[in-house]
């Protein structure tokens, strides 16, 4: 109760990205945020490798306003936090296909202490002039009190960190 209490101060923001929760079950929870951009895919790509530090929500952050994010776009590589000395690994780079596809394994914030484990996709589909970008997260692991609760607000939380990234790109 005490990791979805966490979770629920994070998803305090509005979020215009459009929100879904795809399934539930025991086991897990698959969801899906989208939103379509006036940007080319590379564009978008290169803010979110590049520039993530910038748009990623700081109140998303193991250490607030000195947490520096960074992403290593490369299999392997590491969408990591370093404050000082401190330094915490939120995801590992599992796939890349710059302008189309990033994905990274493992669990986000409070998922990662509950041992929670997941894939998240980057996903860029360009449409004339415009990009819609598609985040899925797919999770799975065991919660003694069900993914039925966390999983919407998992959602919303991920929905705030996409539109942070449209934000960047729209204001850039």
């Amino acid at each position: 109760m005490r990791y979805l209490a966490l979770v629920m101060l994070f998803a305090v923001s509005a979020c215009l990205a459009e929100t879904k929760v795809v399934a539930v079950s025991d086991s897990g929870f698959i969801i899906e945020n989208t939103a379509t951009i006036n940007a080319l895919p590379d564009t978008v790509w290169q803010a979110l490798v590049n520039d993530v530090d910038s748009w990623w929500p700081k109140d998303h952050s193991w250490w607030g306003d000195e947490g520096r994010f960074s992403i290593e776009p490369l299999t392997g590589g590491c969408f990591c936090e370093t404050a000082q000395n401190r330094s915490a690994q939120h995801m590992q780079i599992v796939f890349v296909e710059p302008g189309k596809l990033l994905r990274m394994s493992g669990g986000l914030g409070p998922l990662q202490g509950m041992g929670v484990y997941g894939a998240l996709d980057w996903q860029f589909t360009e449409n004339g002039t415009k990009t819609r970008i598609t985040l899925t997260y797919r999770v799975q692991g065991f919660y003694p009190e069900g993914f039925a609760e966390l999983a919407p607000i998992v959602a919303q939380v991920q929905g705030i960190q996409l539109q942070a990234l449209v934000d960047f790109i729209n204001n850039d």
